[in-house]
This record gives structure tokens, sequence and C-alpha cells, in this order.
């Protein structure tokens, strides 16, 4: 049985930002959607979460000061 990417201890959670969401996150943050970091479709993670190109992944981190650290990401080629 394969372990999927996700369940890997040091695999941040990746979740896709709902479409009606993505407004307000980039209102909060103050840039348009292609100024967020980019990660491409590709990556491992991507293709098992199912993301296409122009979704926007949140991405949650363990973090020693924050305790949880969310980074945003869009899906390019």
């Amino acid at each position: 049985m394969k372990m999927k990417l996700q369940e890997h201890i040091l695999v941040p959670e990746h979740k896709i930002v709902p479409e009606k969401e993505i407004e307000n996150i980039l209102k909060t943050l103050g840039i348009k959607k292609h100024q967020l970091p980019k990660i491409r479709k590709s990556d491992p993670i991507i293709q098992e979460i199912g993301a296409k190109p122009g979704d926007v992944i949140k991405i949650t981190r363990d973090s020693l000061t924050a305790r949880k650290a969310v980074v945003y990401r869009v899906v390019v080629e």
C-alpha cells in the first residue's frame, strides 16, 4: 500500500482555495493573483490534490514562532 504525500510528516498541508475565497485573500494581502508565489502543476503534491493552473493553494506549515504559518501559491504550467 503506497502512502500519500499528504500523509508524510514532512509535507505541509496543501489545500485548493475555493474560488469564492480568493478575492478576499488577495484583498487582505493587497496583491493581484499573478503576484502570488508560483507552484508548478508538475509538483507531486499538486498532482495528488488535483489542482490545475490558475488554482490558488493554501499551504499551512508548523512554525516554531507562529505555531502555524500560512502561505498562498498559484498553480502554473
